[in-house]
């Protein structure tokens, strides 16, 4: 998958007019959201430094038969403002992680407010769009609500693609009653949502009642 910081001037015109030109949802679109990290608590893009705005990520994958041109796709989150416009072609079958470091360098480069992808950890709602003609078409949304966002919890699709939404929660179990439950495995940026097994941590007595309380 090869990425660029680029989109078609008709696009950028549109850009500002997400809210009053969105049209419904298309539910047969072959570039799907299927995993999102709003609460990272560890260095997620690889830069060597955490970043609670570089390392949020978002997964996309084609899940067509055919290699997808992503030229005039828009990522946003609940506000609908522009977050980073995509290019490049993903192959059938691919998945790719947007971080939040190209969230917020694209907003530098095309003069909106730079945030990243400013996903909230009370919960928001990710937004998939393309612009296609005159029109800006809503592709999809996941809205995650406030456990799906603590640290280093990912809430993703199972199995990829068009399956119902999960907490990965490998890394920071979740015990409550609040769907999606976790299921245990950790968080897969750029890869299918198999679950990965995460080493067992051991646990005092005082611990174990601490997460019953």
């Amino acid at each position: 998958m090869r990425h660029a910081p680029a989109l078609p001037a008709l696009a950028l015109l549109l850009l500002p007019h997400l809210p009053a030109l969105a049209h419904t949802a298309c539910a047969d679109a072959p570039l799907r959201l299927n995993e999102i990290m709003a609460g990272p608590a560890r260095d997620w893009d690889g830069s060597g430094v955490f970043s609670s705005r570089d390392d949020e990520w978002i997964e996309l994958v084609n899940v067509g038969p055919s290699p997808l041109d992503l030229t005039g796709w828009l990522l946003t989150d609940g506000d609908r403002i522009p977050r980073l416009a995509l290019v490049g072609t993903l192959g059938p079958g691919e998945h790719h992680a947007f971080f939040g470091s190209e969230s917020y360098n694209w907003e530098k480069a095309h003069g909106f407010p730079a945030f990243g992808f400013s996903l909230a950890n009370s919960g928001d709602q990710v937004m998939l769009w393309q612009v296609v003609g005159p029109d800006t078409v809503l592709v999809e949304s996941y809205a995650y609500l406030a456990h799906e966002a603590a640290a280093d919890r990912a809430a993703g699709r199972s199995p990829d693609g068009d399956g119902s939404w999960a907490l990965f929660d490998g890394l920071n179990p979740y015990t409550g009653t609040l769907t999606p439950a976790g299921n245990g495995c950790a968080p897969t940026p750029g890869t299918g949502n198999a679950c990965v097994s995460t080493p067992a941590r051991p646990m005092t007595w005082g611990r174990v009642k601490a997460l019953y309380r």
